[in-house]
C-alpha cells in the first residue's frame, strides 16, 4: 500500500516524536508544510519522557573536558560514583570509548563548547517562542537554577567548567555556610555552597508538555503515524519513501530525529554514526513533604533536582551499558542516597523509577544537517541537552529543509563528519 497526500507536493516525513521531531514538526508547518510523523512509540515517551526538564542554557561544558583523563578512572571504580559500567559490555563499547576520550583536549573541549553554545544559551527564548499561544505554555515556568556543593573548596574545585559559563555570561551569585538554607531550606546543613544563576527555566512534566506540543501538532493537519520504520528507500541517490511493515509513505524530504534507534535507520547512508547510548535514571518522590524553589544540580551525585506535576524528579547518572541489558539497581540505590543525605526532612508518598537512553556521539555533539544530498536530514544525539536544545534544533532543520540558511555556523553538527 502507498500513502499519498491529495497536494500535488509530496509531505516531509518526520520519524522519532521526541522534543527533536515534534519542534520540527511544528516550525514547518508554521513555514507551511506538509507534515507526517511517525513513531512506533507515543509521543514524547522516550528520553524526552525521563529528563530532569531543564532548560540547561549553562550546559556547554561537555562531559569530555581535558581533566576526564583523571578523573574518569576514579569514577568507573569508585562505588560512591554517578557513572557505572556494564563491564560485560566493555568491549563493545572500547572502540567509541576510545573516540570519546580523543576529544577530551585542551582543542576539541573549547570547539565542543564552541558548536555546544549556540544551541543551549539562550534556550528560554527558544521554547517560549516555540509554545507561544499554545497549551503548552502552561507546563514552562521561569526560575533560578543552582549548583549544590558540600564546601566552597568543591565548587572551586569546578573552576575550569565556571570559567567558561562565566565567560559567556553565566555569572553565579554564591551563597556561603548557613544562608544556604535561607535560599533553600530544603538542604542539608551539611551543604555550606551554592552557586545560583538567575534567569533560567524549567518544565513541570516533559511528558505532558511533548504532548501538548503534539496535540498543537495534530490540530495544525499533521498527521501521525504510530508504526516503526523499516527502511528509507531511495531513487537516484535521493529519498523516494519512507518504507512501514504494511505501507509505502511517499517524502519529498525525510528528517530522522529517533534518538538512539537512528543509527539503524540510516546504517545504508555511507556515512559513520559512531552513536552510543548513556543510560540515564530518574526517580521521582511522589507527593513530597517538602520542594525545592528553584531546580538544582547537587554535585556530589552530578544530577539535577526538578519540583514536578508528578513529585520531585532527581534524575542524571550515566550507565555505560547498551539497549540490551535491563535497568540496573546500583545508579537507582546512588540517587536515593545521595538525595536523602542532601535532603534529611524530605518525607514522601511513593518513589517511581525510571531508566531511557541518551543519544550520545563522541565529540558530544549532535548530528544535524543532510546526509549527502540525498533529503535525507539528521536531528539526534543530542546526549544531555535534547529537552534544552529540541526547539533550536527543530528550527535549524526546518530552515535547511526549506533550503533557507540557519543564521549559525553548522558545520560542527555534519552528519559525515565522522566518515
Amino acid at each position: 500500500m502507498v500513502l499519498t497526500m491529495t497536494n500535488k507536493n509530496k509531505p516531509i516525513v518526520i520519524v522519532g516524536a521526541g522534543i527533536v521531531g515534534v519542534s520540527t514538526a511544528l516550525w514547518l508547518q508554521k513555514n507551511g508544510e506538509e507534515v507526517i510523523l511517525i513513531d512506533s512509540s507515543q509521543p514524547g515517551t522516550g528520553a524526552s519522557f525521563g529528563n530532569a526538564g531543564l532548560l540547561a542554557q549553562w550546559a556547554m561544558v561537555p562531559v569530555n573536558v581535558p581533566d576526564l583523563w583523571k578523573s574518569a578512572p576514579k569514577y568507573l571504580l569508585s562505588k560512591s560514583s554517578p557513572i557505572f559500567m556494564r563491564w560485560s559490555y566493555f568491549p563493545k563499547l572500547l572502540p567509541w570509548l576510545v573516540k570519546f576520550m580523543a576529544n577530551a583536549t585542551e582543542s576539541r573541549s573549547r570547539k565542543i563548547i564552541e558548536n555546544l553554545t549556540p544551541l543551549v544559551q539562550d534556550s528560554v527564548d527558544q521554547h517560549k517562542n516555540l509554545v507561544r499561544g499554545t497549551q503548552a505554555e502552561k507546563w514552562l515556568r521561569d526560575s533560578k537554577f543552582s549548583y549544590v556543593y558540600k564546601t566552597h573548596d568543591a565548587f572551586k574545585a569546578d573552576a575550569y567548567g565556571w570559567a567558561i559559563k562565566s565567560n559567556l555570561g553565566f555569572i553565579p551569585n554564591l551563597i556561603l555556610d548557613n544562608d544556604v538554607r535561607d535560599e533553600e531550606p530544603i538542604l542539608s546543613p551539611e551543604i555550606k555552597c551554592m552557586a545560583v544563576l538567575e534567569g533560567q527555566g524549567h518544565i513541570t512534566n516533559p511528558l505532558g508538555y511533548v504532548s501538548e506540543l503534539f496535540g498543537v501538532f495534530e490540530k495544525n493537519g499533521g498527521k501521525f503515524v504510530n508504526k516503526a520504520v523499516k527502511n528509507l528507500n531511495l531513487a537516484d541517490g535521493k529519498i523516494r519513501s519512507v518504507q512501514l511493515d504494511d505501507e509505502e509513505i511517499l517524502c519529498q524530504k525525510a528528517i530522522i530525529t529517533s534518538g538512539i534507534w537512528s543509527k539503524n535507520l540510516i546504517q545504508n547512508l555511507n556515512i559513520k554514526v559512531p552513536l552510543e547510548t548513556e543510560r540515564g535514571y530518574h526517580i521521582i518522590y511522589e507527593k513530597p513533604s517538602i520542594e525545592p524553589r528553584n531546580p538544582m544540580m547537587v554535585t556530589e551525585g552530578k544530577f539535577a533536582v526538578t519540583p514536578m506535576t508528578t513529585g520531585l524528579r532527581c534524575a542524571g547518572t550515566v550507565e555505560l551499558g547498551g539497549l540490551n541489558a535491563p535497568a540496573s539497581k546500583k545508579p537507582i540505590d546512588f540517587i536515593k542516597k545521595v538525595s536523602q543525605k542532601t535532603f534529611p526532612e524530605l518525607k514522601f508518598e511513593n518513589i517511581s523509577e525510571w531508566m531511557g537512553f541518551r543519544p550520545t556521539l563522541p565529540d558530544s555533539l549532535p548530528m544535524i544537517g543532510e546526509v549527502d544530498n540525498t533529503g535525507i536530514f539528521t536531528g539526534f544525539g543530542h546526549q544531555h541537552i535534547g529537552m534544552t536544545s529540541g526547539p533550536k534544533t527543530g528550527f535549524i532543520l526546518s530552515q535547511l529543509v526549506t533550503n533557507r540558511k540557519p543564521n549559525l555556523d553548522i558545520r560542527g553538527y555534519s552528519p559525515d563528519r565522522f566518515n
